[in-house]
């Protein structure tokens, strides 16, 4: 049985979240590029469909009713669900073109060559993400495929694993254990390692080995804003930390050095892609990723290794 026909203009939900954000109908009219009155009037026809009052106005601002509080991230999630449905939409009836990501220190080019002599009449552009985007980055539609390197979350995602890749460990050029032929954890049992703000909590202890294969804490480190930052605090002495080799290798900081990393799993480089996207490009760049791609793996490339969703169908 269908559900019964609903009328919810999307225009005027969208109208609603930006009062509902800057919680003042003029900042939220200049934001929308319209009048405060016509603004006003949207919000009303708005409130007349849902049959209830979503903000309330008083001599110290606009605030939300407790029904706007009950509303508001539902017409979030509307707006958000909206646009990945016009996005898969446009997407599956244009199947010549496709985006693929890739973060900083990985190389896709031959298997971006490939695909562009495969289908010379597809558009195959190349997108640099920020190394902690690559999730959001496939799930907003910003790109169509993304080679990255483990952790992150795997839901909704069809993951492949290219290669493993060893960790390193970042030192500046004068530290004590520059010259040695490769270190252990225990090498560095005091040495405080950097946390990086508004990173992925799993990224963080990933990358930083916390807790310790003893149950220990991997030892606090100072906060930073990016990477950069990071780098130059190492370089200064100040901190160590442990990174993929290529990220490093390509000269980012002169003051910086790597040493092989003995006693910790290697980190995994991945192809991934949305769970049951069925643009053919998608599936010809895996088929050109996967050959083209593992030359620099240490073992047989594999896809089992990651949780996949149930909507992944592995």
């Amino acid at each position: 049985m269908l559900p019964a026909p609903i009328d919810l203009d999307l225009r005027l939900v969208r109208c609603f979240v930006v009062v509902a954000e800057h919680r003042h109908f003029g900042r939220a009219a200049e934001a929308l590029h319209t009048t405060q009155p016509s603004l006003s009037r949207q919000i009303r026809r708005l409130e007349q469909q849902l049959g209830v009052r979503l903000l309330d106005r008083t001599t110290r601002g606009t605030h939300l009713s407790e029904a706007g509080e009950v509303f508001l991230p539902l017409a979030t999630g509307l707006l958000r669900a909206a646009g990945q449905a016009m996005a898969q939409t446009r997407a599956a009836a244009r199947p010549r073109e496709i985006t693929i990501g890739y973060t900083r220190g990985l190389f896709i080019t031959p298997a971006v060559r490939a695909l562009r002599k495969a289908e010379p009449e597809a558009e195959v552009k190349t997108r640099l993400l920020a190394w902690n985007d690559s999730r959001a980055a496939l799930l907003d539609h910003r790109v169509d495929a993304v080679v990255t390197r483990l952790p992150f979350a795997t839901d909704q995602l069809h993951v492949t694993v290219l290669y493993d890749e060893p960790r390193v460990l970042v030192v500046p050029l004068d530290h004590p254990l520059v010259g040695r032929e490769w270190v252990t954890l225990d090498d560095i049992a005091g040495e405080p390692i950097p946390h990086v703000r508004q990173s992925d909590p799993l990224l963080n202890a990933y990358w930083r080995v916390d807790p310790r294969p003893d149950g220990s804490p991997a030892p606090d480190g100072p906060l930073v804003e990016d990477l950069e930052d990071k780098h130059e605090l190492i370089a200064a002495g100040a901190a160590v930390a442990i990174g993929p080799p290529l990220d490093y290798a390509t000269g980012l900081h002169p003051g910086l050095t790597t040493i092989p990393l003995r006693d910790v799993e290697p980190s995994q480089v991945v192809l991934a892609t949305r769970a049951g996207d069925r643009n053919r490009l998608v599936t010809a760049f895996r088929k050109h990723a996967e050959a083209r791609l593992r030359t620099h793996q240490s073992h047989p490339a594999r896809t089992s290794g990651v949780r996949r969703s149930s909507a992944d169908g592995r």
